[in-house]
């Protein structure tokens, strides 16, 4: 069997801790189970978590000869440090060795040196952070994993599923996987990226600068707005409204338009029966067919996927 070592560092997200085992454990072929799942710690002792309780793992490194594939789950990165042990462990695994991280356990593949000049991703709360320590390598934060050979990274929680459906997919074919996922009662397959789950306030109105015309497009966003029509409302130039409205909202006019237009469509998507085609009328994207264009390039997913996955009853 594909032997998988689920490494757990420092104070550890017990749930991401908890995925492998349950996705890979049990997942069969016609000649029995493919994978032996061995959860553990750099020396076999017990783990903290984020959550208020302790993990006592199988084993520590040293049981496991040579593992196919190694796993880091999420850690703790509020007083995450790089572990010498930890980055000694991965950087001598052999060559051809997989290996894996679950949302925030992508810092310690980043401090081990094992992302140098690769793509990666990590849970979207932390992307700015990541940038900060590890500037060298080439962060993603808007998929949901990212599949760079022999070193695999996922984004927030729930994505390791993702990504280890992904691998068995990719060891094993489409069957097995999507038996896997039925086991776990999960999809075997997830539109689009995590940028569906980025929270993104409004600016708060106010009084001064471009902020009342924000406000005031918020309330037209139905209506076919122009860039004139904008600075008119503003009483500034279109070239000075352009300039300052950047300087505060950090992009221009018509994208920070088109941005809204997106986010009330999916509100009216999560929260109303509209038909696809009123729901792009009425977000000022004009049809469905650009509704669906717009939703595609911003989130991954079209507009029918987000309502079946997003839809409040």
């Amino acid at each position: 069997m594909h032997r998988i070592a689920v490494l757990g560092v420092q104070t550890v997200v017990g749930f991401d801790l908890a995925i492998p085992p349950q996705i890979f454990a049990g997942t069969t072929g016609p000649e029995g189970e493919l994978y032996d799942v061995r959860v553990c710690s750099i020396d076999g002792g017990p783990l903290p978590t984020t959550r208020g309780f302790a993990v006592l793992p199988e084993c520590g490194t040293d049981a496991l000869r040579e593992p196919d594939t190694v796993i880091v789950p999420g850690v703790d990165t509020d007083d995450f440090t790089e572990d010498p042990k930890i980055t000694d462990y991965l950087r001598g695994l052999p060559r051809g060795t997989r290996i894996m991280s679950i949302c925030t356990g992508a810092f310690v593949l980043a401090a081990a040196g094992l992302l140098d000049g690769r793509p990666a991703t990590t849970h979207w709360a932390h992307a700015e952070r990541f940038r900060e320590m590890f500037p060298q390598v080439d962060l993603r934060p808007d998929v949901l994993f990212v599949d760079d050979g022999d070193v695999l990274t996922s984004a927030g929680v729930a994505a390791g599923i993702d990504l280890c459906l992904h691998v068995i997919r990719s060891d094993h074919g489409s069957e097995v996987a999507n038996r896997a996922a039925r086991r776990n009662v999960v999809p075997p397959w997830r539109d689009g990226g995590q940028s569906q789950f980025i929270e993104r306030p409004l600016p708060s109105p106010g009084v001064h600068g471009t902020a009342p015309a924000r406000e005031w497009m918020l309330h037209r966003l139905a209506e076919p707005l122009t860039l004139e029509d904008i600075a008119a409302h503003a009483g500034m130039s279109v070239r000075t409204f352009t300039r300052r409205f950047r300087e505060e909202a950090g992009t221009s006019p018509l994208d920070w338009l088109l941005g809204q237009r997106i986010e009330h469509a999916r509100h009216l998507l999560e929260r109303t029966d509209l038909p696809i085609e009123e729901v792009a009328v009425r977000s000022g994207l004009s049809t469905a067919t650009s509704l669906r264009k717009h939703l595609r390039a911003k989130l991954g997913i079209g507009p029918a996927a987000y309502r079946r996955t997003f839809h409040q009853d």
